[in-house]
């Protein structure tokens, strides 16, 4: 054993161990993981030390599909029906006064949201088009930079009002992929040409060689499915594993054969669906007079089919979705209610949805291992399950070895 360590944390309760277990850290990484129970020699040097009291510790929750950029805009926007075209209008109306400082701001207020409860890294889509330009994309940058310390964010320049239309925006795209965007995205339902748009976005995705995350099938219509071109560019231009779609609430309105077909078409195209529970059930089904439809579709399912699945918060206070705490283990929470999961193994699979499965998306490795990155966060829980069941408090967080939040541990106190 190494005679120093930057930090150690004691009597954590981590997977794959039954017992607690010591985490020992230098130079950003984990150098040991020791048996809690064993005496620690006097003579190691710690320069800090955080006792776990048996709280269970992982690596973190992986947004995989936020909007900071119009966050915290409710009292800006009128809902009157609840519709998405109207969350679109409501939003655009908005974008058209967004300054620099005004979404550094915002987005700030949700990042910090989203650090203390446990979120490491996220993927934000930055609307990028003349009502904006690139005023979103330049604070969202900042705010990247300002908060790199704590979270990962990774950028995707984002057509949301439509492409085909607008030569303007296909400019400015580039522009932002020119200037430190990671990734391009589309959402061919809002575009008077669908399958055109899904093929400019690939174009610009091979162009700057980037990787691509559309909005699709946003409706509770069965047909005319976005996923079959899809999967056509996506084997074209060999990009699989490459591609990730959000929402897709037209699955959960499909027939188990049209369901499967399409299941297949994923699988064999290597595309990652993310489901968003609340704005997915708040936008969704207000056509029907009774026995509302969920439109959430059934990651579970898919999961067993050998897709790559997540869950993520989508939108926070706006129009889209009028409530949100950045908390991706309520996120979670929610989709288990919904899609009424109960066993232990099935709360597992919705927990990697919002851990492993989301990094992986992200292209991260999270793992709490000898050499891995000294990542962590500390949950008010004894295990996976207990996390998504509870919805655990996250306690403290460290990023590299370092520290970068503490949420107090609540008691009862009787007089």
């Amino acid at each position: 054993m190494n005679k120093k360590a930057d930090l150690l944390i004691t009597n954590a309760m981590i997977n794959d161990y039954e017992s607690p277990v010591n985490i020992w850290v230098n130079d950003h990484k984990i150098a040991k993981i020791t048996n809690a129970n064993k005496s620690i020699s006097n003579d190691i040097l710690i320069k800090k030390k955080y006792d776990a009291a048996e709280q269970f510790v992982c690596s973190g929750f992986y947004e995989s599909h936020i909007h900071l950029d119009k966050a915290c805009i409710l009292e800006r926007c009128t809902i009157e029906e609840g519709t998405l075209d109207e969350a679109v209008t409501e939003t655009g109306k908005a974008k058209e006064s967004f300054s620099e400082k005004d979404v550094y701001q915002r987005a700030s207020r949700v990042i910090e949201m989203a650090i203390k409860k446990g979120t490491m890294g996220l993927r934000t889509f930055v609307e990028t088009d003349p009502k904006t330009e690139l005023r979103s994309f330049n604070a969202i940058k900042k705010v990247r930079d300002d908060y790199n310390f704590a979270i990962d964010i990774e950028i995707c320049a984002f057509a949301q009002e439509g492409l085909t239309q607008d030569e303007k925006t296909l400019h400015l795209l580039k522009l932002a992929l020119q200037n430190g965007a990671n990734l391009i995205g589309g959402c061919p339902y809002k575009d008077e040409n669908p399958d055109q748009h899904i093929e400019m976005i690939f174009d610009i995705a091979e162009e700057f060689n980037v990787n691509v995350d559309f909005h699709l099938d946003f409706d509770l219509n069965p047909d005319n499915s976005s996923i079959p071109k899809i999967v056509e560019e996506t084997k074209k231009r060999k990009y699989q594993g490459r591609v990730s779609i959000g929402h897709v609430t037209k699955l959960s309105a499909m027939s188990l054969t049209q369901k499967s077909r399409m299941t297949d078409y994923l699988k064999e195209a290597d595309i990652t669906l993310t489901v968003l529970p609340a704005t997915d059930l708040f936008l969704n089904g207000r056509d029907y007079g009774k026995l509302i439809p969920r439109g959430v579709v059934d990651a579970n399912t898919l999961a067993q089919k050998g897709i790559n699945t997540t869950i993520s918060s989508n939108n926070i206070l706006n129009a889209f979705t009028p409530y949100g705490d950045a908390s991706l283990v309520r996120m979670a929470n929610m989709y288990a209610n919904i899609a009424q999961y109960s066993k232990d193994e099935n709360i597992i699979e919705i927990y990697k949805m919002i851990t492993h499965n989301a990094a992986k998306l992200l292209s991260h490795q999270i793992e709490i291992d000898e050499g891995a990155h000294a990542n962590f966060v500390v949950l008010e829980a004894k295990n996976a399950t207990d996390v998504i069941r509870t919805i655990a408090q996250p306690l403290a967080g460290f990023k590299n070895g370092k520290q970068t939040f503490a949420n107090d541990k609540a008691f009862i106190l009787n007089p």
